[in-house]
């Protein structure tokens, strides 16, 4: 790790040594202090907000070619970038295996290159005049400042996806990291050196950190991912202040298996889509309706494919690695026992595996024989977890998917055409997969319904965020027109009389 990063936050183009207090990084694997991180102050949040908002008025006067040029660097630079130092980080302080770390963060120039040429290409609408002689049209504007309040378990990828459309759209960007995932996210703002002077900041800190920069004047719109009653917290306080949010707010996605699923790819595709970096994926497939037709053979192949993982530290080679915080663990285990407690069969996993006691591991996770009334088909697990349901027929699966306050994603493994419209139709879900778990498209929308969120992140909604329109009427040859003041005396009514205009 560089030295410059302990403690410290970022202004572009480098670090500053923060003054306020340290906070030590542990690694959830072994539970090792590895470093420590910085808790920004007041004053230093306020030195960060003048910069950012000084250099993004000087951006906003840069024209749609020229930021998309700049942004296009920026990609280049990503692409270049040695990104070891910033994945080991990544994985030490919250556990992700590393072929998914260096995955991650390799996986991000894209999002700056899509976004430079989606802002380029479309900047407002000419509408068909109401008036003759006069030009009519809408033109998009950036909002001002934007802050990104990022996750731990994507802190990179899902961080470049809403500051590469602030940017493009012409916003200045005050990232503030996950407490857990801040060094990397810190090493990660190396790439961002040769933006304008100011233009991007990450500042370090927890739940105050965050209030103040929701809270403040200076900023002007807000993207947040994270947990339902931390997404309800900012979007009050956005709202307060009349800030459009952007809000993902995780979920408890459903998995449904038909009479029709080719058995052993749907059993490969449910290990990916439940337990992928251990389950702490706000898209982790937590709940599986299984119709009776299938669910033996199912559950078999699931359990055989299962078994084939290994658990361990994430810069060793293991597809599992250790949760995220001794809480994240506790919440997994409390969550099966209640379930097994109701009834639930264990048939793979539902315990600390052998010889990983220290670090907050836990075994991926199958319970057959699960109920609509138990906690664990009812709150966001986010932990390596799949609650299988036993469901006579494909309508019952359906509605007992949507029966959820959640709405994030959904999926579902058939090889009927006609199941797999009704699935996409029906399914009460930002997102649907058929076949294929969890892949995402940056030119398509992403987020929720119900409480797993407002707003869109990727796409042109997700550029539509960050920037405001403006109505113009600009008449190019001025005239005086018949509906100005004063009006015609013909227009009035006659004395005791009625007329029509």
């Amino acid at each position: 790790m560089s030295d410059n990063l302990a403690p410290a936050y970022y202004v572009a183009p480098g670090f500053h040594a923060s003054q306020g207090a340290p906070r030590d990084v542990i690694d959830p694997a072994t539970l090792e202090v590895v470093a420590q991180r910085a808790e920004v102050t007041q004053s230093e949040i306020a030195t960060a907000l003048a910069s950012v908002t000084a250099a993004q008025k000087m951006w906003a006067q840069t024209d749609a070619k020229t930021r998309a040029a700049i942004l296009h660097k920026l990609a280049s630079a990503i692409e270049a970038h040695d990104m070891t130092d910033c994945a080991i980080l990544m994985s030490r302080e919250m556990g992700k295996p590393y072929p998914e770390a260096i995955g991650e963060v390799a996986n991000c120039a894209p999002i700056f290159r899509y976004y430079a040429e989606m802002a380029r290409d479309e900047a407002g609408k000419v509408a068909g005049t109401t008036q003759m002689g006069s030009l009519q049209f809408a033109r998009y504007e950036p909002l001002g400042v934007s802050v990104h309040i990022m996750p731990f378990n994507f802190p990179i990828l899902l961080m470049c996806w809403t500051v590469a459309a602030s940017l493009a759209a012409g916003n200045g960007a005050i990232i503030k990291p996950a407490e857990a995932t801040t060094l990397s996210t810190l090493e990660f703002m190396k790439v961002f050196s040769g933006l304008p002077e100011g233009l991007v900041a990450c500042l370090p800190g927890g739940v105050d950190v965050g209030r103040a920069l929701v809270d403040s004047p200076k900023t002007h719109a807000v993207a947040f991912t994270g947990s339902v009653k931390a997404g309800r917290a900012v979007a009050e306080a956005a709202a307060r202040r009349l800030k459009p949010a952007v809000i993902e707010a995780g979920g408890s996605d459903p998995m449904i298996i038909t009479a029709h699923a080719p058995i052993a790819i749907a059993a490969a595709g449910a290990v990916t889509g439940a337990f992928h970096m251990s389950g702490q994926v706000c898209t982790s497939t937590e709940r599986m309706y299984v119709v009776d037709a299938v669910h033996d053979e199912f559950v078999a192949a699931f359990v055989t494919e299962t078994q084939r993982l290994r658990v361990g530290n994430g810069l060793q080679k293991s597809e599992i690695g250790p949760l995220v915080s001794e809480a994240a663990r506790d919440k997994v285990a409390r969550l099966v026992d209640d379930a097994v407690a109701q009834g639930a069969v264990v048939e793979c996993g539902g315990r600390i595996p052998e010889g990983l006691e220290t670090g907050w591991f836990y075994a991926p996770t199958i319970l057959t024989n699960c109920t609509p009334e138990m906690a664990i088909l009812n709150e966001e697990v986010f932990g390596p977890i799949a609650a299988i349901v036993r469901v006579p027929d494909f309508d019952t699966a359906i509605t007992m998917a949507n029966d959820s306050e959640f709405g994030l994603g959904a999926s579902m493994f058939t090889t009927d055409l006609n199941e797999a419209h009704e699935a996409y139709e029906r399914l009460e879900a930002g997102m649907v997969w058929i076949n294929n778990p969890m892949i995402d498209n940056d030119a398509l929308p992403f987020g929720g319904w119900k409480n797993s969120g407002i707003g869109r992140e990727l796409g042109r909604m997700g550029l539509d965020t960050f920037r405001r329109t403006k109505m113009v009427i600009m008449d190019h040859k001025p005239q005086r027109h018949d509906w100005w003041y004063p009006y015609d005396d013909d227009w009035f009514l006659e004395e005791g009389g009625r007329k029509h205009v």
